[in-house]
């Protein structure tokens, strides 16, 4: 996975979704349901206000959103600082109306927390941690300074100091609480965004390899007979222009350069029309298949294909599913990073399930994140995790992308510590470190009326 950036699945192209004209529409609600408060204030409960401060709040409101309306276009996006400035305007535009408005004796004081949820779903944790104290303050300030709500004979209405305290710790812990809690759904659902991503940008990766593979080897299987034709025909004119040495020289390199049109095709995997004899393998293929980028590592890998007592025609064969491949790979290589000298792959079969356990001889899953493995999470690299993957650039994507693409080919994953799975028995903890156990459905693997009679077939365009 390193060719997928933190720059590119960061959180900061979250924080570009808002539209201008979103926060304008919101605004203008907010300012009619103003303005319908002070009309029934004045006209029905005869109250006395500051009208003409009141209506010049609101008029530079209305005064600011004529100006976005018709200054940017509909798809104007704001920039994070453009969306904290709107915020806190609007939140010093409300504490500046309850101000005039009896302060905490307002019972529509409660609506100065919509700018901190509105923050915390759309700007940074320092942002929604500044907006937050702010509106603390301010509702503190409230508390005591403030212009009275004065009845048409006089009279000041104003709620007893319990009520009043009670307001302000109301208004307090929905703050904090109902900004850490928008924050943090936010959060996951963003990180769950990213990291489903970075799935299928690694199964549509994965998907074209394999699609190529197959493109090859037919390319291979077709030229082979051409190229053996010109190899024994060039070798039987060297033969025969033996006498000539400049003819016998270009008979040679003929025959020479046909061997490294074979060698290329070999070497470059598996590549032409789908290759439908390669859709499926044996199950130990599709493991060492898997395992084979890391086989060179300073890592020795041991396979243990377990053959079942009396079982006759040898390990399943499976469709090579590029979820499989690449979760596979995943999981070895997290495995590899992670070993001090060796890993275990074990594989078993019945009749009617298929089973794999990778095991490695390091230090295990961390303890206090055992239970969240295969979470979607950006981590900090450790001193220790430096010395054992270096050069490594991850996100903390890998367990969630391989845990995610098995279990869409139909897998049961489970993670554990120091278990040895040869004896049955808990292991030392220098022996055996984290273990993977993946469980299938043998019927989900073999997969069914898949024909392999036919060794080519048309190319199917990329999904």
């Amino acid at each position: 996975m390193a060719e997928i950036r933190e720059g590119l699945l960061g959180a900061a192209p979250h924080r570009n979704w808002i539209r201008l004209r979103t926060l304008v529409m919101l605004r203008w609600w907010a300012i009619i349901g103003q303005v319908s408060a002070l009309i029934v204030a004045q006209w029905l409960y005869n109250l006395t206000l500051e009208v003409g401060l009141l209506y010049l709040v609101i008029g530079v409101t209305v005064i600011t959103n004529i100006i976005a309306t018709f200054v940017y276009p509909e798809t104007k996006r704001l920039s994070e600082t453009e969306t904290f400035f709107l915020v806190l305007y609007d939140m010093l535009q409300l504490g500046l109306m309850l101000y005039l408005t009896g302060g905490l004796h307002n019972p529509f004081s409660i609506l100065i927390v919509g700018p901190v949820t509105v923050s915390a779903t759309a700007l940074t944790t320092r942002a929604t941690l500044f907006l937050g104290a702010l509106t603390i303050m301010i509702v503190s300030v409230l508390m005591e300074y403030h212009l009275p709500l004065r009845t048409e004979q006089g009279f000041i209405l104003r709620v007893p100091d319990v009520f009043l305290f009670g307001n302000w710790a109301a208004i307090v812990i929905s703050v904090v609480f109902l900004g850490a809690y928008s924050r943090r759904i936010i959060t996951e659902m963003h990180s769950m965004s990213d990291a489903l991503q970075a799935t299928q940008m690694a199964l549509a990766r994965e998907q074209k390899l394999t699609d190529l593979g197959g493109v090859v080897a037919a390319a291979a299987h077709e030229l082979g007979t051409p190229l053996a034709t010109i190899k024994l025909t060039s070798a039987e004119l060297a033969h025969e222009l033996a006498d000539n040495e400049e003819l016998h020289e270009d008979a040679l390199l003929i025959s020479e350069q046909a061997d490294r049109c074979r060698d290329i095709l070999r070497s470059m995997g598996r590549a032409g029309k789908d290759d439908l004899l390669v859709r499926k393998a044996p199950l130990t293929a599709v493991i060492e298949e898997a395992a084979e980028p890391h086989m060179d590592r300073g890592i020795q890998i041991h396979f243990n294909h377990g053959v079942q007592p009396g079982e006759q025609s040898g390990p399943p064969t499976i469709l090579r599913q590029p979820e499989i491949i690449h979760g596979l790979r995943n999981l070895i290589q997290n495995a590899v990073d992670f070993a001090d000298k060796m890993i275990w792959v074990e594989t078993d079969w019945t009749e009617n399930e298929i089973t794999i356990r990778i095991m490695d001889d390091g230090p295990g899953y961390p303890p206090s994140l055992i239970g969240r493995i295969g979470d979607p999470f950006v981590r900090r690299r450790s001193a220790d995790n430096e010395h054992r993957r270096p050069g490594y650039e991850g996100m903390g994507l890998g367990l969630f992308i391989a845990k995610t693409l098995l279990e869409r080919s139909g897998a049961e994953l489970s993670f554990a510590n120091g278990f040895d799975t040869a004896s049955g028995k808990e292991a030392s903890a220098d022996s055996f470190g984290a273990v993977v156990e993946l469980k299938w459905p043998r019927a989900r693997l073999e997969g069914q009326g898949t024909s392999t009679r036919m060794a080519l077939g048309e190319n199917r365009p990329f999904q």
